[in-house]
C-alpha cells in the first residue's frame, strides 16, 4: 500500500475543488438555461391567450351577423305574404 502523505492528499483535494468549480460553473448555466426556457414559456401562455381573446371576439361579432342575417331572412320571407300597394 503506498505511503498517503500530506501532499497527496493537498494534490487530490485540489482535483476535487477543480471539479466541484466546473460543476457550479455548469449548474450556473443550467439555471440560466432554464430561466430562458421560463420566459419563452410565459411569453409563448400569453399568445395563446391574446389567440384565444381574439377568437372570442371574432365568433361573438359572427354570432351577431348571424343573428342579423336571419332577422333579415325572417323579414323577406314575411314581406312575400302581406300585400303591396
Amino acid at each position: 500500500m503506498a505511503n498517503v502523505t500530506n501532499e497527496l492528499m493537498y494534490e487530490l483535494l485540489k482535483r476535487m475543488n477543480q471539479r466541484f468549480d466546473r460543476v457550479d460553473q455548469a449548474v450556473g448555466e443550467l439555471k440560466n438555461e432554464m430561466q430562458s426556457m421560463r420566459g419563452t414559456l410565459i411569453s409563448i401562455h400569453q399568445d395563446i391567450h391574446n389567440i384565444y381573446g381574439i377568437l372570442g371576439r371574432h365568433e361573438s361579432r359572427l354570432d351577431r351577423i348571424e343573428n342579423r342575417l336571419e332577422l333579415r331572412e325572417l323579414a323577406e320571407a314575411q314581406a312575400r305574404f302581406e300585400p303591396h300597394p
